[in-house]
């Protein structure tokens, strides 16, 4: 058996409101019947407390003036009927009353201790005919010579008004439903419209329309609340989709990027030996010259191993290692280390030039928190590609020092530090021909080498050094002016003590 189909929301707060508002007229009427029909009671057991049969209107008992003349027929002039028993407590036959029409009276008992209530208490009896004839109100009355009269009057006016009351509150329950079917469907139809248009504007969503918000008409009612926190909730999904293609934009350039550099070294070496496989009378100075090449080509492809092994290790966990290290020698080591291998390149350490004057020529201790090694390695790196691309007679210049960080918007990698905030520098100046500012916000990429004709090189260096600064939680500027030189600008937050003092320790 198929299970019925839910209702829709508007369908059973339809179906609610009518069953309610339904409920609520039926049980007023019927309130309302119950105490019409008790007042209506009360008012014929009034007229029964007002009636009570004189002692000569009793079978065989006489009186002075003897009993009343009776009306037409022996009956009295009202609806009222009396019944006797005797003083043996057997019912009498004979009765005073109208019976016009053949009206049948209470259906009462034959012997007087059957009758009840007694006492003066009124009771309903039902019709001797039964069926559908009124019941009857009856009170009994102690008379003389121990005889015992009945008074009853009929329930003919109070059950018709209480079946019309009655029919009258089915009709006004039925109308009632009907309206609130009717009146309510629109008024739901109405109140949900801004539940309507979210969720159309969902189906859509669903659809694909991902650019879509849903409407939001008042902010301070449920369904505007709901509006803006999915408008919330699809603003950080949308972030979150671009984020990823843009992840996987970038994990797919790189392993292009990497592929393609891994694939020069490696199709050299296979060159190279099956050179010296399918060639083995080559001279010993050409084989010489083959594993010379086999060497040189394995051993870049090793350091481009490492060098992506790094940047892995730097991007899965921060710095583990910290302890304070002083930028200032670590400066100088670097500065010695690149003087060795370009031994004709004029290298400075000069102090960092305030925003408000210039150096006064003295150097000072600057330390910060972090791992020494990978900072050495950052400005090795710095140092590479300043003398890599700049021209051999131009100067580089390394500037140590502490300061505080600005809300100058240079392209970089890391951490945006507030303005004010405490920071250590090193920077490395050169006055080589710049980098043109559509390439500068890249030059942080894995494997990018600007210019028309990039320098040979794995473009990773500066990748690392990013990746480094931003670890420690720091950030590495570019500050470039093309044909005046760039400017690679290191800062670290201040971890060990506030800016100011000549011997600085930041």
């Amino acid at each position: 058996m198929r299970r019925p189909r839910p209702r829709s929301l508007r369908a059973r707060l339809v179906l609610v409101a009518g069953v309610l508002a339904t409920g609520v007229v039926l049980l007023c009427q019927l309130a309302g019947l119950a105490v019409v029909r008790d007042w209506l009671t009360d008012q014929v057991d009034a007229r029964l407390a007002h009636f009570r049969p004189p002692a000569q209107f009793y079978p065989g008992a006489g009186g002075p003036g003897g009993p009343p003349p009776p009306g037409p027929d022996g009956a009295l002039p009202s609806d009222y009927r009396v019944f006797f028993y005797d003083r043996d407590g057997n019912l009498l036959p004979s009765s005073l009353g109208s019976a016009a029409g053949g009206r049948p009276g209470p259906r009462l008992p034959q012997r007087e201790a059957d009758l009840t209530p007694a006492g003066g208490k009124p009771a309903t009896l039902p019709s001797e005919g039964g069926g559908r004839a009124s019941g009857w109100r009856v009170v009994s009355y102690q008379g003389p010579d121990r005889m015992r009269a009945v008074v009853a009057l009929p329930l003919d006016a109070v059950d018709g008004v209480t079946t019309k009351l009655l029919w009258f509150s089915l009709g006004l329950g039925a109308v009632v439903a009907a309206g609130v079917v009717v009146l309510g469907n629109g008024a739901v139809r109405l109140g949900l419209r801004p539940l309507t248009r979210v969720e159309r504007t969902a189906q859509q969503i669903t659809a694909g329309a991902l650019e879509l918000n849903v409407p939001v008409a008042d902010p301070d009612t449920e369904v505007g609340r709901l509006g803006l926190a999915l408008n919330t909730m699809l603003d950080r999904l949308r972030t979150a989709l671009h984020r990823t293609e843009a992840s996987e934009a970038r994990l797919r350039h790189f392993v292009a990027d990497a592929g393609h550099e891994l694939r020069t070294p490696l199709t050299a070496i296979q060159g190279f030996a099956e050179l010296l496989l399918e060639a083995p009378e080559l001279p010993a100075d050409r084989r010489r010259e083959a594993h010379a090449l086999i060497a040189r080509n394995a051993d870049r492809m090793s350091r481009l191993v490492d060098d992506l092994f790094l940047l892995a290790k730097l991007g899965a966990a921060p710095v583990v290692h910290r302890e304070p290290v002083d930028l200032l020698s670590l400066a100088a080591d670097a500065i010695a280390t690149t003087a060795i291998r370009h031994p004709h390149r004029a290298i400075t350490l000069e102090p960092l030039p305030t925003r408000t004057a210039e150096a006064d020529g003295d150097l000072d201790i600057v330390e910060a928190p972090g791992d020494p090694h990978q900072l050495a390695q950052v400005l090795g790196n710095l140092l590479s590609n300043a003398v890599t691309h700049t021209p051999a007679t131009g100067r580089v210049r390394v500037r140590v020092g502490a300061a505080r960080a600005t809300a100058d918007a240079h392209p970089g990698r890391g951490r945006q530090l507030p303005p004010g905030t405490p920071v250590c520098v090193v920077e490395v100046a050169d006055d080589g021909p710049g980098i043109d500012p559509d390439d500068a916000p890249r030059v942080f990429d894995r494997f990018y080498r600007a210019g028309p004709a990039p320098e040979p090189g794995s473009g990773l260096g500066l990748a690392i050094a990013a990746a480094v600064a931003t670890a420690h939680g720091g950030r590495l500027e570019l500050d470039s002016r093309p044909g005046r030189g760039c400017t690679f600008r290191l800062l670290l937050p201040d971890g060990l003590s506030a800016v100011g003092r000549r011997d600085k320790r930041c």
